[in-house]
């Protein structure tokens, strides 16, 4: 067996103190980490408190169906409203003239 001096060992404690404490920190920030990402890349703004609240309750599923929640209602804010009896925009299927 390999003998380590009083020194080593507790060098070799407090190094794996502190790597659980990142650990630890790591989970924790996750909710944080995924409202800023999701603020940055999309612009829609959650509560860190609201994203562990719904992990917590009904796991990642409930996360992601709080995510897609979130971006309908975002585009749906920005785009026009769209009902069965809405015109349909051809702009798009129509080929263009290359004249």
């Amino acid at each position: 067996m390999v003998e380590l001096s009083p020194q080593m060992t507790t060098f070799l404690l407090v190094g794996v103190a502190v790597l659980l404490f990142l650990l630890i920190a790591s989970f924790l920030s996750r909710p944080r980490v995924f409202t800023q990402y999701l603020k940055h890349m999309s612009g829609i703004r959650l509560s860190a408190h609201d994203v562990a609240l719904v992990y917590k309750q009904r796991g990642k599923a409930g996360v992601r169906d709080m995510f897609i929640e979130a971006i309908i209602r975002e585009d749906a804010k920005d785009g026009p409203r769209l009902t069965p009896d809405s015109i349909p925009d051809t702009e798009q299927l129509a080929p263009e003239d290359n004249e």
